[in-house]
């Protein structure tokens, strides 16, 4: 089977680097060019995107917003923030109603400062906080401003400690960091018990495809691999109008623009990054359009075949 450029949706299994899927990817497909849009730590399962050839200069331009389902354990504080690390202390938690909890959980919606886990992939004098940490280095980690769009109770036990939350949120936000900090907030510890991502980057889990099933590729795996400009379809088009425009885009030259001689899409946003296809809606690269609207820039050009 000929494996064209595009992304393949992994449902990550426990156990597994995102690097690892990466790696097997590539063995599978005979190809070096492959990348993943975002580390997952290896106790995560879900949604992981994976960019086949030419797509890998696409991630950047992806939706970022991710959604997890995830289980928190009140009454623990651990090394690593979630039950993987050694346990730090361990206290009571309160009672609490559904209702009051929910109350609890306001203080993590919309845009919040989050200090992120000490065992991160988050950079720290030039070296990921994770690694410090593994050497028993003391440091501290800033806050970074995040953005969680959406926070849903769906479960709550009392006896055990245990709450169940649907998370929608920016990307670099941490759900080990919701666990620990509610644990504050409630006058007691926290710590994420178990975390599924059900999207990524505007794919989903229900689309998503196990590696093993990949092992025997052959045209029934086919569906799975989603042309690039699909992925892309949350980014406004603008289409060439004509041979010598393509000839100029190609070589990357700047083409002067007016609006009655392109084909756009019809929700179209000058602002933003746009997407160059052919009349045959074959996807040509990304570029923009200049404050006065004159000239179309390419930005990420796409080699003719």
């Amino acid at each position: 089977m000929e494996i064209k450029d595009g992304f393949i949706a992994i449902n990550k299994e426990k156990g597994f680097t995102s690097h690892d899927c990466v790696k097997q990817i590539r063995k599978l497909l005979g190809t070096k060019k492959v990348g993943h849009t975002g580390t997952l730590d290896p106790d995560v399962t879900g949604t992981l995107p994976i960019a086949i050839g030419s797509a890998t200069r696409f991630i950047q331009y992806l939706p970022q917003g991710k959604t997890y389902i995830g289980q928190i354990q009140l009454g623990i504080r651990t090394k690593t923030d979630d039950m993987q690390g050694e346990i730090l202390n361990k206290k009571d938690w309160p009672v609490l109603s559904h209702k009051q909890l929910d109350k609890y959980l306001n203080n993590f919606r919309g845009i919040i400062q989050q200090v992120p886990p000490k065992v991160s992939s988050v950079h720290v004098n030039g070296e990921r906080a994770y690694k410090k940490a593994l050497k028993n280095e003391e440091f501290e980690l800033k806050p970074k401003e995040v953005e969680i769009e959406e926070l849903v109770l769906n479960k709550w036990d009392q006896i055990n400690g245990i709450l169940e939350i649907k998370v929608s949120c920016s990307s670099g936000t941490y759900i080990r960091s919701i666990a620990r900090d509610l644990g504050g907030i409630l006058d007691s510890e926290g710590c994420l018990l178990k975390l599924k991502r059900i999207s990524a980057c505007g794919f989903h889990e229900k689309n998503s495809i196990k590696i093993s099933d990949l092992s025997d590729l052959n045209d029934k795996n086919a569906p799975f691999i989603i042309p690039t400009i699909s992925a892309l379809d949350h980014i406004s088009t603008l289409i060439l109008a004509n041979q010598e425009e393509i000839n100029f885009w190609q070589t990357g030259r700047i083409i002067k623009f007016d609006a009655n001689n392109f084909v756009k899409s019809r929700s179209f946003d000058y602002k933003k990054p746009i997407k160059i296809i052919d009349h045959n809606k074959i996807l040509l690269g990304m570029g923009f359009i200049n404050e006065e609207k004159t000239t179309l820039h390419p930005k990420l050009v796409l080699n003719a075949k």
